[in-house]
């Protein structure tokens, strides 16, 4: 390390070894290089032309918006945070994730919403949060894998764990469910009453009532888009996002299958 030069840039390609290695990187050689939020985006940003995505700040150019996305925050009166998600990393329900390097394998169920249309810069900042319903078209079950790239885990300082796409291994979408038919606009969803089934390996069955931290997992879409039209200036149809955690944390084993069902939405299923 002593040669290695410590800047966003560095440390974007060595977490990209590592996602692709499985090596574990010291978190105390890095922690001098993200020291802020912005710090965490620049290392986001410097990933982005070997994903294949177009650079944040740049309303044009080489490369795509990032299709996958993860969002979320504790609260409603907290920050939303926001990564953007490895394609190769999200997979279609059932799913195997055969030789993926994962550590942790901390295990989330979630929603995934699918933008319908294509949301301009215009349209994101009319949006209050908890609204931007009639931008979804797509709903699903989610299972996403918590993973780290870091030697610490998630004991690594917060703006690393950041700068590491908030902890992000793997993605498992269920089917795709139509938005119209799950979420009308004139009976809007009793989320309180959302029941959450989660089972992981060997263990009991789990069921979760009305968990989801933000008590809506719509809350965040305004939040997410004016983000992401910040990033981007526009963000397109068929751009998904997760919406946080129904469970809390739960921890799997190599071998385990993982199945993650909300209850009249969709299920989704990984083996790991």
């Amino acid at each position: 390390m002593m040669n290695t030069p410590r800047t966003p840039t560095a440390l974007a390609h060595a977490l990209l070894q590592a996602r692709h290695s499985g090596e574990l990187l010291d978190a105390d050689d890095w922690a001098d290089v993200v020291r802020t939020p912005a710090d965490a985006q620049a290392v986001q940003a410097a990933m982005a032309p070997a994903l294949g995505w177009r650079v944040a700040g740049s309303q044009q150019g080489p490369g795509r918006v990032p299709g996958y996305w993860k969002s979320g925050a504790p609260r409603r009166d907290a920050p939303l945070t926001h990564a953007p998600l490895p394609e190769e990393g999200v997979w279609a329900s059932p799913s195997v994730a055969g030789g993926a390097p994962l550590h942790l394998r901390g295990i989330e169920a979630e929603i995934a919403l699918r933008l319908g249309r294509d949301v301009t810069a215009e349209m994101a900042a009319a949006l209050q949060p908890g609204e931007g319903l009639e931008l979804i078209d797509g709903i699903t079950a989610a299972i996403e894998v918590v993973d780290t790239r870091w030697r610490q885990h998630l004991k690594a300082p917060p703006l690393l764990l950041a700068a590491d796409g908030l902890c992000h291994g793997a993605l498992v979408l269920g089917p795709w469910q139509d938005a119209s038919r799950l979420l009308p606009r004139e009976s809007p969803r009793d989320w309180s009453a959302q029941v959450c089934r989660l089972r992981v390996g060997a263990a009991p069955l789990q069921a979760f009532t009305g968990t989801h931290p933000l008590g809506d997992p719509l809350w965040l879409l305004a939040g997410w888009l004016q983000e992401l039209v910040r990033r981007y200036g526009s963000v397109p149809a068929g751009t998904v996002v997760t919406t946080g955690t129904w469970n809390g944390l739960a921890f799997a084993q190599a071998g385990d299958l993982v199945v993650a069902e909300l209850d009249g939405i969709a299920e989704a299923r990984l083996q790991l």
